[in-house]
């Protein structure tokens, strides 16, 4: 892996890849880092390519002892059609409350085919893709896939309703509701105030000002999202966090600050699929 640095002892690096490699519609990435001093947002979320990410995570794992990489996009996508077990897990929470689940698989050109950027990503970054031993190891350089929306039930629970998931989509703009936008913000500020993080109340300001934000900007939330997921996962009790799936069909990482809601388990429960 190289020199590794000890200006930060851990950085978690949030990335919304967008699935795509789409020069006019990149994904965004963002950069926290913790140390002796404590958590904070080192780089605020900004627009990046596949390959712009892996540069900089590779930067970063020069800069830190421990890095790990919170993606929101499908990293394990063993089946050629249909959706995985994980996705249909996730699915019955998220429909519940208003939203929808991308199934993933092989068959979605440009997405997760043998050809699909992410796969070189993967390849380029050369990172280990082990939850838990992301959370005890003490240096190296580590994968996660996390699901935002999903966050975003688990630890607001005026979301957890009967079509409550918040409409903060710029790209939909007939659902889009601007006062989910700031919600959704303050949901962030919120999650990040666990951890004390430094900075994230300077970026939530910038982000509640725009009152027309685009996709782009969601995209960017999205990011600090993924860096939330995955801080969450590093330093907050084990209990507090759950990993739906497995690392050969497909998993997802997500916060439990209240408790695994119980249509997870039930539709866990249904396929076999493990939550813990």
């Amino acid at each position: 892996m190289g020199n590794q640095g000890s200006a930060a002892n851990i950085s978690v690096v949030g990335f919304d890849s967008a699935w795509t490699d789409n020069p006019k519609a990149p994904g965004a990435i963002c950069v926290i880092r913790v140390d002796s001093h404590g958590a904070r947002l080192h780089m605020e979320p900004r627009l990046a390519s596949f390959s712009e990410a892996a540069a900089l995570i590779q930067a970063e794992r020069r800069e830190a002892g421990k890095c790990l990489v919170a993606l929101d996009q499908p990293t394990i996508v063993p089946n050629r059609s249909g959706s995985r077990p994980v996705d249909k897990v996730a699915g019955a929470l998220i429909s519940w409350v208003g939203g929808g689940v991308q199934p993933a698989n092989r068959s979605k050109l440009g997405m997760f085919d043998d050809a699909a950027p992410i796969w070189h990503f993967k390849q380029a970054l050369g990172a280990t893709e082990d939850p838990e031993a992301a959370r005890t190891a003490s240096a190296g350089l580590f994968l996660i896939e996390v699901f935002p929306a999903l966050a975003l039930v688990a630890i607001e629970s005026a979301y957890c309703k009967r079509l409550g998931a918040p409409k903060y989509n710029p790209a939909n703009r007939r659902m889009f509701n601007l006062g989910h936008w700031h919600a959704v913000a303050e949901t962030i500020r919120t999650f990040g105030s666990l951890r004390a993080l430094e900075q994230l109340e300077l970026w939530r300001l910038d982000v509640s000002a725009n009152l027309m934000p685009k996709k782009a900007d969601q995209d960017k939330v999205d990011a600090m999202i993924c860096g939330l997921i995955g801080l969450h996962w590093l330093v907050a009790p084990r209990e507090e966090s759950i990993m739906i799936g497995d690392l050969n069909n497909g998993y997802m990482i997500a916060p439990a600050v209240n408790g695994i809601h119980e249509r997870l388990v039930t539709a866990a429960r249904k396929r076999n699929v493990p939550v813990r």
